[in-house]
């Protein structure tokens, strides 16, 4: 008898293969039968090249990963790690008005923060940290205007 091991919702799962039954209605849609029930469930994001698959099933959202002995070995030699950007500077995408700066010099910032709303063409746009960092300088205050690949931000 074959185990795969699981990792889901960052819990290890060893689940036996067998007894578990898959049946795919299309790329994205399958029924998954487990000890006599039916599970309905949907790929959401299947990032396979990292052997990792977002599924929702009877409507709750689960994060799986498959691992194996390549996994272990890239982790004990410390490269399963997304290597961060370090943050230089924050230029303007698009030109613009700013409405709001969100972020204060001397504050710490993650991938994913919200540093500032800029308005182009009557549309508000949250600019996010695409990488880490600390603020040195905010050049711009709200209801500036800014052409496109302005300063808005420096980082230390």
């Amino acid at each position: 008898m074959e185990t795969a091991n699981w990792t889901t919702d960052g819990e290890l799962l060893h689940a036996n293969k067998d007894g578990v039954h898959i049946r795919w209605d299309d790329s994205h849609f399958f029924t998954i039968t487990y000890k006599g029930k039916k599970f309905r469930g949907e790929v959401m994001s299947n990032r396979m090249e990292e052997g990792l698959l977002i599924l929702k099933l009877n409507h709750r959202v689960f994060e799986v990963k498959k691992g194996g002995p390549l996994d272990e070995l890239i982790a004990s030699l410390g490269m399963d790690k997304p290597k961060l950007r370090k943050l230089k500077q924050l230029k303007a995408p698009m030109p613009g008005r700013v409405v709001s700066v969100a972020v204060t010099v001397g504050q710490s910032i993650e991938v994913g923060d919200s540093l500032l709303t800029l308005e182009a063409m009557k549309m508000e746009n949250v600019l996010k940290a695409e990488g880490v960092g600390v603020v040195k300088a905010i050049a711009v205050n709200p209801n500036d205007i800014v052409d496109k690949g302005g300063l808005l931000i420096e980082f230390e």
